[in-house]
């Protein structure tokens, strides 16, 4: 019986976004299934497998985008959030294989749902951009988001910090700008692939939430300085508003986390 290491492992190495995709659709069903036995026999690997392309650029050095009624504009900021999806599907399969030993059964539950839910993400993204006559590996794309899982592979409290509760929470604050631009630009199909994004991103958000909490109560730690200080120490960029409260709160993630970063 295939244990869920090996199969987080495998969608993990997989070195082309089809296989990638479809491995993680796979493994997701398989395990619900109750096909994998719970067991972590094998280990995380430094980096997950990558396409040749895109190329990867640091990201002071990314392409400055246009206004998003443009078409080439329009493509870039698809291509950039199919990166960032590509990103996530490594990242949730990194924190089942990296941190699942002996965590409660209902957190391989929420980072396998999660794993899923950024594979089917980056469909959609992808389908959009050949519609658009273009593909992913177009455009070259930023390496901060892996940079990130490297900094926190450690400490699944930084990993909950840094990723779900800095990153995948600016989505939650930048997603509704991005699609009034499309929206402005009469883009309908985009702006339907980026609301269900926006939507199903909440959840993620609550996962971080959900374990980061559990974290700190069993290691009698105060959620929010625990928060604070982790992200001062493991996160390069700053938190600044605006906020996306609404989103924010409804995935659980409360004002007393984030706000005392505010004129830092």
């Amino acid at each position: 019986m295939i244990t869920i290491a090996a199969a987080a492992l495998k969608a993990l190495e997989a070195s082309t976004t089809a296989e990638k995709v479809s491995i993680t659709h796979q493994a997701s069903k398989a395990w619900f299934d109750g096909e994998y036995q719970l067991k972590f026999d094998k280990t995380a690997p430094q980096r997950p497998g990558r396409p040749n392309k895109p190329v990867l650029m640091l990201p002071k050095d990314m392409p400055k985008r246009r206004k998003a009624k443009a078409r080439a504009s329009r493509i870039a900021m698809l291509h950039a959030i199919a990166h960032i999806e590509l990103n996530a599907i490594d990242l949730a399969w990194d924190i089942v294989l990296r941190f699942g030993e002996g965590m409660p059964k209902e957190f391989i539950d929420d980072w396998v749902r999660v794993a899923n839910d950024e594979a089917r993400h980056f469909e959609l993204l992808n389908n959009r951009l050949e519609n658009l006559d273009t593909f992913y590996g177009s455009l070259p794309a930023h390496d901060g988001l892996w940079k990130s899982a490297e900094d926190t592979a450690h400490d699944l409290l930084a990993r909950l910090a840094v990723v779900p509760l800095v990153l995948e929470a600016r989505g939650l604050d930048v997603t509704p700008g991005i699609i009034r631009k499309f929206q402005g630009a009469g883009d309908q199909q985009s702006v339907e692939i980026l609301q269900t994004i926006y939507t199903e991103e909440i959840e993620h958000v609550r996962a971080g939430q959900k374990w980061f909490n559990y974290l700190c109560d069993k290691k009698n730690l105060t959620p929010e300085i625990t928060y604070r200080n982790l992200v001062d120490k493991y996160f390069s960029g700053s938190l600044k508003p605006p906020f996306n409260i609404a989103a924010r709160t409804e995935a659980g993630f409360t004002e007393s986390f984030y706000m005392p970063f505010v004129g830092k």
